[in-house]
């Protein structure tokens, strides 16, 4: 039942993450496709992109690398670190090479990144962002059985525009004393998000996508976004698609006093880059924080960049504290990705175990375990 209801929300034999591509309506992988029969081989092995990141991150992946050990699954990373000074192509400390990597593997795993506040360094998560084109981002949130919060039907998907809004970057100094920040909005990146999200739910049996916006305040960025919204639901052809999917749109700040007291009001909410950021994290709470939450992020060409969305927690790195439960599920929705779902399957049903067991968990979910033993618990799970 546990692994059941976690393959609803994060994918199943049927039905993975959506690969991009140069159409802004991506296409999922099918096992008829070239990109599906190389991914899906395991006679020869993968090489995917891992960035370990900062703080914990090496500790976390560590412990990825473990249990893929363990179940032989057939990938060989390709590490890659954030640098010691900034790269002048890339103007943050993410290579020029690390980028390419994932351009070339199209498939990547990453931990936490922490840029520093205030210095003037581009965003590292910013960086992957633009320069990979990773318009969506797919965040499955559910409850965990086993693992008691004060919800237990939290069942839903949060994707969010990844590239524009206020996190375009553009900021300056109109006079001194006065900063002026630009958020953009364009009917391109948001019709490429729209479509996403309606694929989405067709291809995982979700019944309703909810546009969230501030279109009543924002009238001119906020109501384009609603706007495409609208256009692809209306027109004919989309129309014919998702004749089963209903749409609704919900004010943002309504939206989040919905999801605290019932969550199981919303199925898949898609939303532009700053509220997703928000609302996103919100839903993590109430199913027991961003140490259980997987993401993946969608780009155009086939790309796949999985990661776990937490700090890098410099306050517990290198003491063995650490919780990989969150990297690990998003290195499950890799694998589903790239139609391994056995491997999935077998990594997914011993992370759930161990969680439902509670013999071994890590200090935020209420256990004394270290990494190393929560890591060998699953292991064993296996």
């Amino acid at each position: 039942m546990a692994s059941q209801l976690l393959r609803r929300a994060i994918g199943s034999r049927s039905t993975q993450f959506f690969s991009g591509s140069a159409n802004p309506c991506p296409t999922l992988l099918s096992s008829s496709s070239p990109v599906a029969r190389f991914f899906s081989s395991t006679s020869t092995p993968i090489t995917a992109t891992l960035f370990p990141g900062d703080g914990i991150g090496p500790e976390i992946a560590e412990s990825v690398k473990q249990i893929f050990r363990e179940a032989e699954v057939p990938i060989e990373w390709e590490e890659h670190y954030v640098g010691e000074q900034i790269d002048p192509r890339t103007q943050s400390f993410l290579t020029w090479e690390s980028l390419e990597s994932v351009r070339r593997n199209k498939v990547g795993l990453k931990g936490p990144m922490a840029t520093p506040i205030g210095k003037g360094h581009r965003s590292l998560n910013l960086t992957l962002r633009k320069e990979l084109n990773l318009y969506a981002n797919v965040r499955p949130c559910y409850s965990l059985p086993g693992y008691k919060t004060r919800y237990d039907d939290v069942d839903l998907i949060t994707i969010r525009e990844n590239t524009e809004g206020e996190y375009s970057g553009l900021e300056h100094q109109v006079v001194r004393g006065v900063v002026e920040s630009l958020k953009i909005i364009t009917r391109q990146a948001s019709l490429r998000v729209a479509e996403y999200a309606f694929h989405y739910a067709k291809a995982h049996g979700r019944e309703r996508v909810s546009a969230i916006h501030k279109a009543n305040i924002m009238q001119k960025t906020d109501g384009l976004f609603l706007k495409v919204h609208q256009l692809s639901i209306v027109a004919r052809e989309v129309a014919e698609k998702y004749p089963d999917i209903k749409y609704e749109e919900v004010v943002i700040d309504n939206c989040c006093m919905m999801l605290v007291k019932n969550p199981a009001l919303f199925d898949v909410l898609v939303m532009p880059n700053l509220y997703g950021d928000i609302i996103s994290d919100l839903c993590a709470g109430l199913i027991g924080g961003l140490g259980l939450t997987p993401s993946c992020n969608i780009g155009e060409g086939g790309i796949a960049l999985a990661e776990a969305v937490h700090g890098s927690a410099p306050d517990i790195a290198g003491k063995n504290l650490a919780n990989p439960t969150a990297l690990l599920l998003s290195a499950v929705t890799m694998l589903r990705h790239l139609e391994l779902h056995d491997k999935a399957d077998r990594i997914q049903d011993a992370i759930l175990n161990t969680i439902a067991e509670g013999k071994y968990r890590t200090a935020d979910l209420g256990g004394k375990s270290t990494t190393t033993d929560f890591t060998k618990a699953i292991c064993d799970h296996l």
